[in-house]
């Protein structure tokens, strides 16, 4: 069961004297999460008056947050965006719906586990599969991904030599 909400960021600290926070997007870019109206913090919607992209950052004014002093009180708060508002291009998930996933090798049909993490090193994902006492790396790449089926949940591999540690 896909979640409805997703967290998206994390306001990491304050911009200005005007109630301005900053966001640490957990996002492709900063820009997909300037694009929403709304973000939801501690289960509430939070009305996004106004954000741009800083560096790998997101600069916003939050309604209701109009000084620094408000805006030191949400810092470490997490934020998410409801997923209804958003349309992926083909072939891209949300990370939180591969979490879980279970693992196929595409040669021979085997199971080798699930995804159990996801980093986010800077030149793609790598699925951390673990299962059977073992646990794979595998690049999240064309050549490596046969197939990916969110919806019966798992995906198809190809492994090469060295990926098992």
């Amino acid at each position: 069961m896909k979640n409805q909400f997703l967290e998206a960021g994390q306001i990491v600290n304050t911009h200005g004297i005007k109630g301005e926070v900053k966001i640490m997007p957990w996002a492709d870019s900063p820009e997909f999460l300037c694009a929403f109206d709304t973000l939801y913090m501690d289960g509430k919607p939070v009305k996004l008056l106004a954000a741009r992209p800083h560096k790998t950052m997101v600069l916003a004014a939050l309604e209701g947050v109009d000084t620094v002093e408000k805006a030191m009180k949400l810092k470490g708060k997490v934020l998410s965006i409801d997923r209804t508002g958003v349309t992926l291009p083909d072939g891209r998930h949300f990370l939180a719906d591969l979490m879980g996933l279970r693992v196929l090798d595409a040669a021979s049909g085997e199971e080798l586990g699930v995804i159990a993490d996801i980093l986010t090193p800077p030149a793609h994902e790598v699925y951390v599969v673990r299962g059977k006492g073992k646990e794979y790396m595998i690049p999240a790449v064309d050549a490596f991904l046969a197939e990916t089926n969110v919806e019966d949940g798992y995906i198809k591999v190809n492994l090469i030599e060295g990926m098992e540690s």
